[in-house]
């Protein structure tokens, strides 16, 4: 397994966290070589997922030198544990976890908690998160980041839930520094036909709008 370190200079090349959750082992041995072709550079796995650990580990074997790895929907110190024993690079929460965000700062490892007030937030940040994951960005909008970002400039936001094609580019408008993008990336139809060369297209797409 490699715990490799999180490039940052990678996530900005594309600042997509792409969100897998509940998608079987076999796909997604076939969707990383498409993930990486179409020029997306971060990844994460959600610990609810079937087989997370082994997924990441087989992820962070692999493709460790082309991708940020990471695990997502980490909640407590046990998942934390099994994240980074199986590879992750980064981890990403739900929810404000003190617990889990003092560990991974005393670590050195990126985090990206959950949060949706400005408290909330500046509460995160405070901390050490590296990036606030603001969930769900779509119940209030691109200009909520917008109004968030004006007294907080400082605090590194990632909009997650909801971000597509159409709306990705007004929330990079509105001061995005990145954003976590789950079925709305990873296209179900494309998925279930098993037609990569779609995926890709539709990864592209994305990578283009960003």
């Amino acid at each position: 397994m490699s715990n490799q370190a999180f490039s940052w200079d990678r996530f900005y090349k594309v600042p997509v966290v792409g969100i897998i959750r509940g998608l079987s082992f076999d796909d997604i041995r076939q969707i990383l070589p498409v993930y990486i072709a179409s020029g997306l550079t971060t990844l994460e796995i959600t610990m609810n997922t079937g087989s997370a650990k082994e997924i990441i580990r087989y992820a962070a074997d692999n493709y460790a030198d082309k991708l940020n790895i990471g695990a997502g929907t980490v909640c407590n110190g046990q998942d934390l544990d099994e994240a980074l024993s199986a590879g992750a690079g980064f981890i990403v929460t739900p929810i404000i976890s003190e617990t889990v965000i003092k560990s991974c700062v005393k670590k050195g490892v990126p985090v990206f908690p959950g949060a949706f007030t400005p408290t909330e937030i500046y509460h995160a940040w405070e901390l050490g998160a590296s990036m606030v994951k603001v969930y769900p960005a779509t119940s209030l909008g691109s200009a909520y980041i917008k109004d968030v970002k004006a007294p907080l400039n400082q605090i590194k936001l990632m909009p997650t839930g909801g971000i597509n094609k159409d709306n990705i580019a007004e929330f990079k408008k509105a001061g995005a520094d990145g954003f976590g993008v789950g079925g709305q990336l990873f296209d179900k139809t494309s998925i279930e036909n098993k037609d990569w060369r779609a995926l890709e297209k539709h990864f592209k797409e994305f990578v283009k709008r960003v």
